[in-house]
């Protein structure tokens, strides 16, 4: 049996933060456009390609194997 009882490891759980402040920094670039309704760049561009990023970034932090 393992001693380890959590199902992640330690670099699990940084990758899942950093995800995590990816997905906060891409909500708030979104929220920052100053075109009407939020259709600028930075709304309808910018800001969903960070969100996407943090969210493949959360999957891929739950995929990987924690190191021995």
């Amino acid at each position: 049996m393992s001693d380890n009882k959590l199902a992640f490891g330690k670099n699990n759980y940084r990758l899942m933060i950093a995800g995590m402040i990816t997905l906060a920094i891409g909500f708030i670039i979104m929220t920052l456009d100053k075109e009407q309704y939020g259709f600028g760049f930075l709304g309808l561009t910018l800001g969903p390609i960070i969100v996407v990023l943090g969210f493949i970034v959360e999957i891929f932090a739950i995929l990987v194997k924690p190191k021995k």
